[in-house]
C-alpha cells in the first residue's frame, strides 16, 4: 500500500512539475485559440434576443412578468420617495422656514415610501418568480413533448447527459434572469430615466453637470462589457471540466485496471487547469473597466457641488432647487448601476437558450393526429413492405441502399449478416422510430408515414438490443407494455417470458424497484423484462433486435419457447447473430453492407449465399468449440 501511495504521490506530482516547468506553462493549463469557447459563436450575438425568445415560451405567463415589472417601477419609485422627503426638509432648515408639524409629515412621507418600496419589492419578485417558474415548467414540457416527436436517429446521436443536462440545469439556469432581471432591470432602467428628466427640468446646467459623471463612466462600461463577452466561453470551460470529472470519477475501475492513472490524470489536470486559466483571464479582461466604472459612477456630486455652488452665489440657483438637485443625483446612479449587473446575464443566457433553441427546432417524424380508434389494440395480424428503401443520417453517409423485403402476414423474418451492416436500421425503420430517406416501409399496406405514432405502437412491440428499465417496481416497468393491464396479466407476461423464477427470488417480489436503468438487476434479467413487456403488448407484429444477447443457454431456451408460443399467428421480425436460433424461420434475409445480399429459408441460403454458408460454418465451428472446452 506504502509503494501505491507513493506512486501515485510521484503521478501527481509529476503532473504538476510538467505544468509549472519553464515559460511555456500556459500552453499546458490554457486551451488553444481554436479550442478556447468564442461567444459569437455561443453567446447571445449569433442568435435573437434570449429574452424576445423566453418571452415566446412564456405564453399565459407573459401578464405575469408584466405585472412584476408594473410593481418593480412601483417599489424603486416608493425607494426615491425618501430622497425627496429628505430634500425638502434641507429646504426648509436652509429657507428657516423650520416646522415641526411640517418635518414629521416629510417624515411620515419617507417613511411610506419606504415600506412601499419593501412592498412592492417583494409582491414583484414573489408574481416574477410564479411566472418563471411557470415559464420553466413550460420549456420542459415542450422540450420532453419535443423528444417524443424526434427521430430516434437524433436522439442517438445526442448524448444522453447532454439533453438531461438541457431539462434540468440549463433550463434551472433560466430562473435568476427570468425572476430578477426582467422587473429589476426594466425598473432600474426606467427610474433613472424619470430622474434624469426631472433634472433638466430643474436646471438644465445642473442635469448636465451630473451626466458628465456618467460619461466619464461609459468607456469604463465598455471595458467592462468587452470582457463580459468571454462569459459564454467560460461556461463551455468549466461543462467540459465537470464533464472530464465526471469521467475520471465514472472510470476511475478501468483506470486502475489498466494503470492508466497518469494520462487519466493529465486530462483531469488540465481540464481543471484550463477552466482556472480561462476564467482568470476573464476576470482580468474586466477587472479594469469594472474597477473604473465602480469609482466613478457614483461621484455624482465632484461635479454637482462645485457648480451647484457657483450658480448659488451667482443667484442663478435657488437653495430649496439645489439641494433636491443633489438628492436627486444621488438617486439617479444607484438603479443604473444596478442595470449593469443584469447586462451580464443576458450574455450567459445565450447557451442555454441556444440548446433549447437546438432541440425544439430540431426535425420531427411527421405523422397524422391520432385518432379515437387508434388508442384500441389491433387484432389479428399485418404483412411488413420495403421497397426501395434507403437510409443515411442526418448530414451523413447512406447506410440502407435499395432494401426490399415482403414479410407476409403470420410469418417470421430472420435479419443476419455481418455487425454494422444495417440489420438494425431496418428494424427501427419497421419500428416507425426513423424515417426512411427514400422509398417506403409499409405496415398492411399502409406507409408507416401515414399511421399516427399512437396507432404504430399498437401494431409493432419492439424489443432493442438494451431496452430501459424505469426506476420504478418490476410489476410497472412490464405494465409499460400495456398500461391497462391487471396484475393477473403482468405476472401472466413475466412467467411466460421466464421471469418469475428471479422476481419471486426477491425480497418484495414483483414490487421490487429495479433503479435506474435497471440497474440492480443482471443485463440477462433485465432483458427477460423487457420481453415481458413486448409480450404484453400483444401487437400483431413484434420486432426483436438480438433480444436474447444477454441470455444463458438455459434461458434462451426459454424465452425462445415463450417468444415462439406468443408470436404464433403473429408477425415476427428478429436479428440474430446466433444462427441456430433463426433457422426454422419463415424467411432469413442476409444484409451485408447495407444491401440485401439474399433471401430465402436456412436450407436454400446454404446452397444459394457464400456469405451465409461462412457464417453458418464458423457458428457451427464456434459451437463445437464450446462443446469441447
Amino acid at each position: 500500500m506504502k509503494t501505491q501511495r507513493s506512486k501515485k504521490s510521484s503521478i501527481h506530482q509529476e503532473v504538476l512539475e510538467d505544468s509549472n516547468a519553464s515559460p511555456s506553462r500556459g500552453k499546458t493549463v490554457q486551451a488553444s485559440a481554436d479550442d478556447q469557447p468564442k461567444a459569437s459563436k455561443n453567446g447571445a450575438s449569433s442568435m435573437p434576443n434570449p429574452i424576445a425568445i423566453l418571452m415566446g415560451y412564456a405564453g399565459e405567463y407573459r401578464s405575469g412578468f408584466f405585472g412584476s415589472v408594473v410593481l418593480a417601477v412601483l417599489g424603486v419609485l416608493c425607494g426615491v420617495v425618501p430622497f425627496f422627503a429628505a430634500a425638502a426638509i434641507f429646504s426648509n432648515l436652509l429657507g428657516n422656514a423650520v416646522s415641526f408639524e411640517v418635518c414629521l409629515g416629510l417624515c411620515g412621507i419617507a417613511a411610506l415610501g419606504y415600506v412601499g418600496k419593501v412592498v412592492f419589492a417583494n409582491v414583484s419578485t414573489a408574481v416574477a418568480h410564479h411566472a418563471a417558474y411557470g415559464t420553466m415548467k413550460h420549456i420542459r414540457e415542450m422540450l420532453v413533448d419535443k423528444l417524443s416527436r424526434m427521430p430516434l436517429g437524433e436522439l442517438m446521436r445526442t448524448p444522453s447527459g447532454q439533453l438531461t443536462a438541457t431539462i434540468t440545469d440549463k433550463v434551472e439556469s433560466l430562473e435568476s434572469t427570468l425572476a430578477h432581471f426582467i422587473p429589476e432591470m426594466t425598473a432600474n432602467l426606467i427610474i433613472p430615466i424619470i430622474l434624469i428628466i426631472y433634472m433638466f427640468v430643474l436646471d438644465w446646467r445642473m442635469a448636465l453637470a451630473a451626466l458628465a459623471v456618467i460619461v466619464l463612466g461609459i468607456p469604463f462600461m465598455g471595458m467592462m462589457f468587452k470582457g463580459s463577452s468571454m462569459q459564454a466561453g467560460a461556461i463551455k470551460t468549466k461543462n467540459h471540466m465537470n464533464s472530464v470529472i465526471v469521467e475520471y470519477v465514472n472510470g476511475i475501475k478501468e483506470i486502475k485496471m489498466f494503470c492508466q492513472d497518469a494520462t487519466s490524470y493529465r486530462k483531469y489536470f488540465d481540464a481543471v487547469m484550463n477552466n482556472a486559466s480561462y476564467h482568470y483571464e476573464w476576470m482580468r479582461a474586466t477587472e479594469l473597466g469594472m474597477a473604473g466604472y465602480m469609482v466613478i459612477m457614483p461621484t455624482t456630486l465632484l461635479t454637482v457641488l462645485p457648480v451647484g455652488c457657483l450658480f448659488l452665489a451667482n443667484g442663478s440657483l435657488g437653495v430649496a432647487e439645489f439641494c433636491t438637485l443633489i438628492i436627486v443625483s444621488l438617486s439617479a446612479v444607484q438603479p443604473l448601476m444596478s442595470v449593469t449587473t443584469f447586462m451580464s446575464n443576458v450574455a450567459s443566457m445565450g447557451m442555454p437558450v441556444a440548446a433549447i433553441q437546438e432541440i425544439l427546432n430540431a426535425p420531427e417524424l411527421v405523422r397524422p393526429e391520432a385518432q379515437p380508434s387508434d388508442e384500441i389494440p389491433v387484432e389479428g395480424t399485418a404483412g411488413i413492405n420495403l421497397k426501395d428503401v434507403t437510409f443515411a443520417y442526418e448530414g451523413g453517409t447512406e447506410v440502407l441502399h435499395g432494401i426490399n423485403i415482403d414479410i407476409p402476414p403470420g410469418s417470421t423474418c430472420a435479419l443476419v449478416g455481418p455487425s454494422g451492416g444495417g440489420k438494425s436500421t431496418i428494424a427501427r425503420l419497421i419500428a416507425g422510430l426513423w424515417d426512411a430517406s427514400s422509398g417506403t416501409v409499409c405496415i398492411g399496406g399502409t406507409p408507416i408515414s401515414q399511421i399516427s405514432l399512437t396507432k404504430l405502437s399498437n401494431l409493432v412491440a419492439y424489443v432493442a438490443q438494451d431496452s430501459y428499465l424505469f426506476d420504478d417496481t418490476i410489476r410497472n416497468n412490464i405494465r409499460v407494455g400495456r398500461m391497462t393491464a391487471s396484475d393477473e396479466e403482468v405476472e401472466w407476461a413475466a412467467r411466460t417470458a421466464g421471469c418469475e423464477p428471479f422476481i419471486l427470488s426477491l425480497e418484495n417480489g414483483y414490487d421490487t424497484v429495479v433503479g435506474s436503468g435497471g440497474g440492480h438487476l443482471s443485463g440477462g434479467e433485465r432483458q427477460r423484462i423487457a420481453i415481458a413487456r413486448a409480450m404484453l403488448r400483444n401487437a400483431p407484429i413484434v420486432v426483436m433486435d438480438e433480444s436474447t444477447a444477454y441470455l444463458d443457454p438455459d434461458n434462451e431456451n426459454i424465452v425462445e419457447q415463450a417468444i415462439s408460443e406468443l408470436t404464433r399467428g403473429k408477425t415476427l421480425v428478429m436479428i440474430a447473430h446466433r444462427l441456430s436460433t433463426v433457422i426454422n424461420s419463415d424467411q432469413i434475409v442476409v444484409i451485408d453492407q447495407g444491401r440485401v445480399s439474399a433471401s430465402g429459408t436456412h436450407e436454400e441460403l446454404l446452397e444459394n449465399s457464400n456469405l451465409y454458408k461462412s457464417m453458418w460454418e464458423a457458428h457451427v465451428a464456434a459451437k463445437d468449440s464450446d462443446t469441447q472446452c
